[in-house]
């Protein structure tokens, strides 16, 4: 068995090995023609559960054949123009590169005697981003796993600066948009369940500033403590860019911390036409970027990043063994005196390469490029009669409906638009995904490929009505 252990020893059949699955994975991205095969869970399930686990192949070629057949041939794929689904980029080559290189070499980024070069390369690019974002310089940061981890983090720090002793009197306050994982952070750090409270949007799906002053005033009348404010740079749903210059001016007025969950939006900071959209960021006392959505990174890419680097010391924990105190005297970088991570991949390294390669610039193109593309998509759903687009987009994000122009039921609508997305996915031709808008189901295309076209987008378009059709047409044989 030690011939399957990566070292000296072993490299050449490493390299085969690597070389293989590489070749494999390349001949799939190459023919494939739909982002998914269609086949259905009740199909697929068989094939893994008779899977023998304890009985090994023994052999790296007969594994990645049998991969083929439970994994690399009904793989979503992300990079086919036509998946215009959730927050999945297609990824950039380099950052591919970079993380055959880290898997391989598998540094742990919690210590410096784990890491050396990587924290420094990683401690680099988060500089660079508070940079980018302009948080002064006092700001620090560190790569978490995702959006969901950065905003707990965040949180996290704005609840301990909050300087009370009383959880129950703490609020949080974010848009009636914004992520999931704010309520769900507020859970995990023993807030109660009134303790995040809802801000209305206007028109654009934008925080209403005059409602949440109203709420600040409301908290403070009230004697409770107005723990932070959650401003959303990119929603999830409709990729709306809250207005941060005025949520700033409130959060300073009433001493609250000032958070920008901008996992999706972040693409803006390497943008060469639209960075202007996010002024007011740099005001922020932390910030939440995803590189993995809006970089062209492969999963996971993300960060955190604090205005003051003293705030980060809410997640310090010092043990004997791994990162005794004294290293700080000693100017030792152990990166898991900043993070809730302890063993951490080199996640930095791909958005290392990738700089090193393309430059920002080269990151920044392809997302003006997949905005441009959102704005075209606008345009062919603004004047097509068949469809309800619900707001112009800030982003790549285009939530919609189709109305059939022979049916006035809501809830008869609901059901074609459900019917037609499921149709469309067991179809493999298109993957869109659905939300909901006043209580009523709506279609989302989230644009993140630059390699799709207007064209995709209206074909896409004609599909979903075609699927739509036939169900109310067999929905009207049923009622006949």
């Amino acid at each position: 068995m030690r011939s399957h252990l990566l070292n000296d020893t072993t490299a050449e059949q490493y390299r085969r090995s690597v070389t293989d699955g590489v070749e494999r994975v390349a001949a799939k991205l190459a023919a494939t023609e739909r982002p998914f095969t269609g086949v259905s869970v009740d199909a697929l399930a068989p094939r893994i559960d008779e899977i023998d686990l304890d009985q090994p192949l023994h052999d790296t070629t007969a594994v990645l054949d049998e991969l083929e057949d439970v994994y690399l041939r009904d793989a979503i794929y992300f990079h086919h123009p036509r998946y215009l689904a959730h927050l999945n980029c297609p990824v950039v080559i380099p950052a591919v590169l970079g993380e055959a290189v880290l898997s391989a070499v598998n540094s742990s980024l919690d210590t410096w005697d784990q890491s050396a070069g990587g924290t420094l390369i990683e401690r680099k690019l988060i500089d660079w981003t508070t940079e980018r974002i302009g948080l002064g310089p006092a700001a620090d940061g560190v790569f978490t796993s995702g959006g969901t981890q950065s905003n707990l983090q965040a949180l996290l720090l704005a609840r301990e600066e909050s300087k009370t002793d009383s959880l129950a009197k703490l609020r949080i306050f974010a848009s009636e948009v914004s992520h999931f994982s704010v309520k769900k952070s507020a859970k995990l750090l023993g807030l109660g369940q009134d303790a995040v409270v809802s801000i209305p949007v206007d028109h654009d799906k934008r925080m209403q500033t005059v409602a949440l002053a109203r709420e600040l005033e409301r908290c403070a009348k009230d004697g409770l403590v107005p723990m932070a404010v959650v401003a959303t740079a990119g929603t999830t749903d409709f990729g709306s860019i809250d207005p941060l210059p005025e949520i700033a001016e409130l959060c300073e007025q009433f001493g609250t911390w000032m958070h920008v969950d901008a996992a999706y939006g972040c693409g803006l900071l390497a943008s060469l036409k639209h960075r202007d959209r996010l002024a007011g960021i740099e005001r922020a006392d932390s910030v939440t970027v995803d590189y993995h959505k809006s970089f062209f990174q492969p999963v996971s890419s993300s960060a955190v990043l604090v205005r003051d680097a003293a705030t980060l010391r809410h997640a310090t924990y010092h043990a004997e063994y791994l990162n005794p105190r004294r290293m700080v005297q000693e100017r030792i970088p152990n990166q898991v005196d900043k993070s809730l991570q302890t063993t951490r991949r080199f996640d930095a390294l791909k958005l290392w390469m990738t700089l090193r390669t393309m430059g920002a610039d080269g990151i920044g193109q392809l997302f003006d490029e997949v905005c441009e593309l959102a704005r075209e998509g606008w345009q062919l759903l603004a004047a097509d009669p068949r469809f309800d687009v619900v707001v112009e987009p800030s982003l790549s994000t285009l939530v919609f409906r189709y109305i059939p122009a022979s049916v006035t039921d809501p809830a008869e609508i609901d059901r074609a638009n459900l019917y037609a997305r499921k149709a469309l996915f067991a179809s493999g031709d298109a993957i869109v995904a659905g939300t909901k808008v006043a209580g009523r189901h709506y279609l989302k295309f989230t644009l993140l490929n630059p390699e799709t076209q207007a064209s995709d987008i209206a074909a896409v378009l004609d599909l979903i009505a075609g699927h739509a059709e036939q169900y109310l047409g067999e929905s009207l044989d049923r009622a006949s």
